[in-house]
């Protein structure tokens, strides 16, 4: 059973690194708006980055925006940076819980799940870069069970709404579920929106490393996990979707190798049924359609040379039409956001199922509310967590807890229509 309990040596439920970051701002926030929900009712929590001036703004920037003057003086800060092993290792040393928010996680992400490893402190992570959550689960699984760590990547909006919702999608379906889709939907508010670059950047490196990726799935030696019922074909690159009545394109995220990851987790341990699992993403009508094409050549074309990649990375908001940009949404977009839904329909059977899950926004509502709850859930429910610790899925670690209840409860809601 994962060890939760604080100590005069290791005084913090929770440690949030990155806390700087654009996400981490979000994420000191919602960890504030859910201390009562803490063991006993008391969550104790510190911020860790590389500046404490800069810690001493985002504490500052979270009291006001929540009216608690008290997160001023009353959350400790840590400093603690990843060329650093030696502060990283003390900041690990002090916490049950790291919440990792320091991307893109292919850059620095590794350092801080071995310090987390060595030194005893279950991480989490937001990841949607299927080589570093893989390469994670290749280099410190047996590492992290013997030490009785749990490593969790993709609590965010990659990939929690996808995984946990196939498996509350396998829960509800009444029979044997073999095959899911998912599409997801996106909408701005009246003062439009965007995302941060540091998504963009992740999508630059991990097209560009592609060969790396097909190569490091190869060390695991898998076996193909068994179709139950007829095999799920893929939709094609474009397509128009009668399911919400849009054209859409295969999702590009990390969906999909995360539930993959976990079916096969299912099937190894539990002797569970494996849920195939197609993921796309809606793009609108004819001219946000024809728009994506473009961009789409000119990304593919470029990110093959490095020339290209260092374009890219430099004019994110005229490359990509102005969806991304290196400012990332102002707090009144991210609030303004409407709706946003997945749906997944069980397909193989031709049923009329659907399963919806609606949020917030992209990520920075969303993000924080999963990442959040993730850690309480360990901090909770540490019996409900799998045996042994290692690396793992949201679905493989959560798939016994009350995971889906709790996120209903903050806002992403999980139904059947």
């Amino acid at each position: 059973m994962a060890r939760v309990d604080t100590s005069t040596s290791r005084p913090y439920h929770l440690v949030i690194f990155g806390a700087t970051g654009f996400t981490g701002q979000f994420v000191v926030e919602e960890v504030a708006r859910t201390v009562s929900e803490g063991p006993g009712g008391n969550l104790k929590w510190a911020v860790a980055g590389r500046s404490k001036p800069k810690l001493e703004k985002v504490l500052e920037k979270a009291a006001g925006a929540l009216s608690k003057p008290e997160l001023r003086t009353e959350v400790d800060i840590l400093v603690a940076d990843v060329a650093e092993a030696d502060s990283l290792a003390a900041m690990c040393r002090q916490a049950v819980i790291v919440l990792n928010c320091v991307g893109p996680y292919r850059f620095y992400g590794e350092p801080v799940v071995k310090a987390c490893v060595e030194n005893g402190a279950h991480h989490i992570d937001i990841s949607g870069e299927p080589q570093f959550l893989e390469s994670m689960q290749l280099n410190y699984s047996s590492q992290a069970a013997e030490r009785g760590v749990y490593i969790i990547g993709s609590c965010g909006f990659d990939s929690i709404p996808a995984d946990m919702g196939v498996l509350f999608t396998r829960d509800q379906f009444k029979g044997t579920l073999a095959s899911v889709e998912s599409f997801l939907t996106v909408s701005s508010g009246p003062d439009g929106g965007c995302i941060h670059d540091g998504t963009w950047l992740s999508a630059i490196y991990g097209f560009a490393d592609s060969q790396k990726l097909r190569s490091l799935r190869r060390k695991f030696n898998h076996r193909p996990l068994p179709p139950v019922g007829p095999k799920l074909k893929p939709r094609g690159a474009l397509f128009y979707s009668n399911e919400i009545q849009q054209y859409a394109i295969p999702f590009m995220g990390s969906d999909p190798s995360v539930v993959k990851r976990t079916q096969r987790f299912l099937v190894e341990e539990h002797e569970a049924t494996p849920v195939q699992y197609g993921a796309y993403a809606g793009v609108g009508g004819l001219g946000n359609t024809i728009k994506l094409l473009f961009a789409g050549m000119m990304f593919m074309l470029l990110v093959k040379f490095s020339f290209g990649r260092n374009l890219l990375i430099k004019y994110p908001e005229f490359f990509s039409f102005g969806a991304f940009t290196k400012a990332g949404p102002t707090r009144k977009q991210v609030l303004e956001v409407e709706s946003k839904n997945i749906k997944k329909r069980d397909i193989s059977l031709f049923m009329n199922y659907i399963y919806m899950s609606s949020f917030s926004e992209v990520g920075y509502v969303a993000t924080p509310i999963a990442m959040v709850q993730s850690a309480l859930t360990i901090l909770n429910e540490p019996a409900a967590l799998p045996k042994k610790g290692g690396v793992y899925t949201p679905g493989a670690a959560f798939s016994k807890t009350t995971l889906i209840n709790r996120l209903n409860q903050h806002g992403i809601q999980f139904s059947v229509i």
